[in-house]
């Protein structure tokens, strides 16, 4: 069974977060999307939320994705140990473009040379998901805007609830 571990804050889900994942569904057997929690920062959603949110976003995948099993699980401490952990051999990661490159090769190398079974894949943004981050889009909804071409309907109805509008 090929595993692989797939981190992030996932807060909130984007489109672009499915697009990889829906990538690296069709790779793996099984992937564990990793929500990084950390005591020092106050995130959009909670834990819980988040898992809802996910395995939602999952399920509208449906054939329009690979049929690897996905689990939600929590981290707090290093991503590769995570991932080592959850039995995995590979840490899934999406780039949009070369800055991101750049930070994804630095990290899987030094992710590399802690945990040398577990490899780095890297799944490449689609045009229409490229400009996509979940600060840009946690930052457009809390200044009024409509961020619905940027995550799954249910993520937007999520975000509007939590400004207060319906």
């Amino acid at each position: 069974m090929r595993r692989a571990f797939y981190p992030g804050s996932f807060d909130p889900l984007t489109n672009g977060h499915l697009a990889v994942l829906a990538q690296a569904m069709t790779v793996f057997d099984e992937i564990f999307v990793g929500i990084g929690v950390h005591p020092g920062k106050t995130p959009l959603f909670s834990f819980d939320e988040r898992v809802a949110l996910i395995e939602q976003g999952v399920a509208a995948l449906g054939d329009n994705a690979g049929k690897a099993v996905v689990s939600v699980v929590s981290f707090d401490g290093l991503v590769v140990e995570a991932a080592r952990a959850a039995d995995a051999v590979a840490l899934v990661r999406g780039v949009r473009d070369g800055t991101d490159l750049n930070y994804e090769m630095q990290m899987a190398g030094m992710n590399g040379a802690m945990r040398p079974e577990i490899v780095t894949l890297f799944f490449p943004a689609s045009p229409e998901t490229r400009p996509i981050t979940a600060t840009l889009v946690r930052q457009i909804a809390a200044m009024g805007g409509d961020v619905s071409r940027f995550v799954p309907g249910h993520v937007a109805q999520a975000i509007r609830g939590k400004h207060g509008r319906a």
